[in-house]
C-alpha cells in the first residue's frame, strides 16, 4: 500500500472511529421529512408539464449545451430567463450558475483581492467557506448572528470589505437579523452578500425571499438564490448589478470553465418560477410550521431549536444518538436524517427535519409522536 492510500485509509478508519463516516444511500422512505423539496416542486407533475410546454417554444436547442456560455454554451433562451428572474426578484440583473455552490465560490473567489476584508458568519456555508479560502484577502468570522462581534470585525476590517450570511441558516433553520446587519454594512461601508437558498419559495411575495421581505433588495451588494431546494431544479443565480454581472462573466472561474447548464435546466427553472406567481406558497408553508411548533410546543419535548423556517432541528449532542434516533425513525418509514459532526460542530449532533407542503397534518402528528418517544426513551 502506497502512503496515498495508507493516508486515505487511515482518515476513513478515523471517521468510522467516530461514528461520522459519510456513506451514499439510495435507500427510500413512504413519508419525506428529509429533503429540501418544500414545495413539492421536484415531484410536481405539473411542474414536469409546465417545463415539457416552455420547451416546445423555445427556438432551436440541442440536447446538451457543448461548451461553456463563452464558447458555444449561451444561448437566447437564457438570458431571456437571467432577465426574468432578476425582474421576479426586483435586481438589475443577474447570472445562472450550474450550481448554488459554483455561485458561491465564483462570486467570492473573484471578488476579494490581496488586501481586501471578507467576514462571514461563523455558520455560513461551506461553499461561501470554500471561495474565501481561495482568495488572497484578509478572513474573519463572527460569532453567529452576533452583531456586536460583526461590528468588532469591521472595525478593523481593511481595503474593500464583503460580510457574507444567509438569510435561512440550513442547519438550524434560523434568520439572520437582515436589516440589523445591513445597518452596520452601511455603517462601515462594507458589501453585504446574502444566500437565499432556503428562504426563496418560503418568505416574501410570491415567495421571493427574505431579502424582499426585508424591503432591502436595493441595498444589497448580492444575493445568491438558489434552484435546487424549493424550486425542485437545479443551479443557482448572482443577483446585482449590469457590472457585477459582466465583472462575473470575465473573472468567476466556476462561471467561464465550466459546461452551461442544458436548455432543458433552463426551462424547468423557468417554468419554476412561473408556478410561483400562480399560489401563495408562503401562507402555505407557514401553516405546516405553525402545526408542527405547536405540537411539538405541547409534546415537552427538550433540545428543541424552533424555527420560524422549513428546517428544524432536535438536538442529540452525540453522533450516536443521532443517528440512532434517525434510524429509528426511518424504521417507521419517516425520511430523517441525522447531521454529524464536522458537519456540525461536536455537540451540535442533530435530527435535521424539513417540512413540505406535500406533508399532511396527520404525518406530522406521527413526526412529533415518534420524537416524543425517542426523547422519553433516550
Amino acid at each position: 500500500m502506497n502512503k496515498a492510500e495508507q493516508f486515505i485509509n487511515s482518515r476513513l478508519l478515523n471517521r468510522t472511529e467516530k461514528g461520522s463516516l459519510r456513506k451514499l444511500s439510495v435507500k427510500t422512505f413512504p413519508i419525506d421529512f428529509c429533503s429540501n423539496d418544500y414545495l413539492g416542486f421536484a415531484r410536481s407533475p405539473q411542474l414536469k408539464d409546465a417545463i415539457n410546454e416552455t420547451l416546445l417554444g423555445v427556438h432551436r436547442y440541442a440536447n446538451g449545451s457543448a461548451g461553456s456560455r463563452l464558447l458555444s454554451g449561451n444561448h437566447l433562451f437564457t438570458e431571456e430567463t437571467e432577465a426574468l428572474i432578476a425582474d421576479f426578484h426586483h435586481a438589475e440583473s443577474g447570472l445562472i450558475f450550474n450550481s448554488g455552490y459554483d455561485a458561491n465560490v465564483g462570486l467570492i473567489s473573484s471578488l476579494a483581492q490581496r488586501g481586501d476584508t471578507i467576514i462571514s458568519d461563523e455558520l455560513i456555508h461551506a461553499s461561501l467557506i470554500d471561495g474565501a479560502r481561495l482568495t488572497h484577502a484578509n478572513r474573519y468570522s463572527f460569532k453567529h448572528n452576533n452583531l456586536t462581534d460583526l461590528e468588532a470585525k469591521l472595525k478593523v476590517a481593511k481595503g474593500t470589505v464583503y460580510v457574507a450570511i444567509e438569510s435561512v441558516y440550513s442547519m438550524d433553520g434560523d434568520l439572520a437579523p437582515l436589516h440589523e446587519i445591513n445597518n452596520l454594512c452601511e455603517m462601515y461601508e462594507a458589501n453585504l452578500i446574502i444566500d437565499e437558498a432556503h428562504a426563496l419559495g418560503v418568505f416574501g411575495n410570491y415567495g421571493q425571499g427574505l431579502v424582499q421581505q426585508a424591503g432591502l433588495e436595493h441595498k444589497v451588494f448580492a444575493r445568491i438564490v438558489t434552484f435546487g431546494k424549493a424550486l425542485g431544479c437545479h443551479g443557482a443565480i448572482v443577483l446585482g448589478s449590469t457590472a457585477l454581472r459582466n465583472y462575473l462573466i470575465n473573472f468567476a472561474r466556476s462561471f467561464i470553465y465550466s459546461t452551461a447548464a442544458p436548455i432543458h435546466a433552463i426551462a424547468a427553472i423557468r417554468s419554476a418560477y412561473q408556478m410561483l406567481t400562480k399560489i401563495d406558497y408562503p401562507s402555505l408553508i407557514a401553516e405546516k410550521i405553525s402545526l408542527y411548533s405547536s405540537l411539538l410546543n405541547s409534546s415537552g419535548i427538550q433540545g428543541v431549536q424552533p424555527s420560524p423556517s422549513t428546517i428544524q432541528t432536535i438536538i442529540y449532542n452525540s453522533n450516536q444518538k443521532a443517528k440512532f434516533a434517525a434510524h429509528t425513525l426511518q424504521s417507521k418509514g419517516i425520511d430523517v436524517r441525522a447531521i454529524l459532526s464536522p458537519t456540525v460542530a461536536e455537540g451540535k449532533e442533530r435530527l435535521r427535519i424539513c417540512l413540505h407542503l406535500f406533508n399532511t397534518d396527520e404525518e406530522i402528528e406521527m413526526l412529533v409522536n415518534q420524537l416524543t418517544l425517542l426523547k422519553k426513551h433516550e
